[in-house]
């Protein structure tokens, strides 16, 4: 078992608990031990893709959680919560709700490289002990602004229970309001960001731009590194594996988690060079990242390519 596991995780399940039920239905399914690792942590109150590696694919973890992620991310404006999500306990409310032109007029502050300060209800540590358990204990947590990247962040319709009452409402109008009019107290927005990105902190920052508070509703990954919901399972369909559903199903090949890099067909000597760690030189390709395939399209290293020589980034045992 070398290769992804794409769970389409639901709300309530943490990471670690999804690895769990990955290793569970692996041990029902009469595959004993394997090894199994995820590929970016998705909070429980938050759905979407889950990239769980198992065996030589969870080589490339690494890679999977420096990848940029796409979300769907609704935010409820009028009270803001310490979790910046809905089970937070409310730290401030207003009575402003913006229209969808507010909205729109300040989404270009938060693209682009942008400075985020993270929540405090975060896994991030301070003097070696995780942020969320600071605050759980009510230690005034003190989160340092870092570097982010939001590559687009949109507009993704609006939902007609997010529209107050005392105004009439076209159907048009209820998908976009292209006018802008109408005051709103939720809107949906996709976001495109790099590692690091806080959903939560974007929610907060856009709220308080537009002259109020807001918190997280509802957040959605859709799209993380190479794997979209298009490929993604339920945990239903996990657990049939377990009791004798197909392999192919639900599972995907190591190299699905490679399609982002160009790959290098190797010769039979430079296969066997590569695989036992040593820089095979000669190699006639452009400079760069590739992954590395023998004859029979088996992948065999994540391999750098310098000035005709490859070298072995990560190998792998198959």
């Amino acid at each position: 078992m070398n290769g992804w596991i794409i769970l389409d995780k639901p709300v309530g399940l943490g990471s670690t608990q999804a690895v769990g039920a990955v290793k569970r239905v692996c041990r029902e399914a009469g595959l004993g031990k394997v090894k199994v690792g995820h590929g970016g942590t998705l909070d429980p109150l938050a759905s979407g893709v889950l990239p769980i590696a198992l065996g030589e694919a969870t080589k490339l973890c690494g890679r999977m959680l420096d990848a940029s992620k796409i979300y769907d991310f609704t935010i409820a404006f009028g009270t803001e919560t310490a979790g910046l999500d809905a089970e937070g306990e409310v730290v401030a409310s207003s009575d402003v709700r913006p229209t969808l032109a507010e909205i729109e007029a300040v989404l270009p502050r938060f693209t682009g490289a942008i400075e985020q300060v993270p929540p405090a209800y975060s896994a991030i540590k301070i003097d070696g002990e995780r942020a969320y358990d600071r605050a759980r204990k009510g230690e005034a947590v003190e989160m340092k602004a870092r570097a982010v990247t939001v590559f687009s962040l949109r507009h993704a319709g609006l939902d007609p229970a997010s529209i107050p009452t005392g105004r009439e409402w076209t159907p048009d109008q209820v998908r976009g309001d292209e006018n802008g009019e109408g005051a709103l107290e939720s809107i949906t927005l996709t976001a495109h960001v790099s590692k690091g990105t806080y959903i939560r902190s974007v929610a907060r920052d856009i709220a308080r731009a537009v002259g109020t508070v807001g918190h997280v509703t509802m957040l959605r990954r859709t799209k993380a590194g190479p794997f979209t919901l298009e490929q993604a399972i339920s945990l239903d369909k996990l657990n049939a594996f377990g009791q004798g559903a197909a392999q192919s199903e639900i599972f995907l090949p190591l190299e699905a988690g490679l399609v982002d890099i160009p790959a290098l067909n190797l010769s039979p000597e430079a296969a066997g060079a590569i695989r036992q760690g040593r820089v095979w030189t000669g190699g006639c390709t452009e400079d760069g990242l590739y992954w590395g395939r023998d004859s029979d399209m088996r992948p065999v290293a994540l391999i750098e390519a310098l000035a005709g020589t490859l070298k072995v980034v990560r190998g792998f045992n198959l």
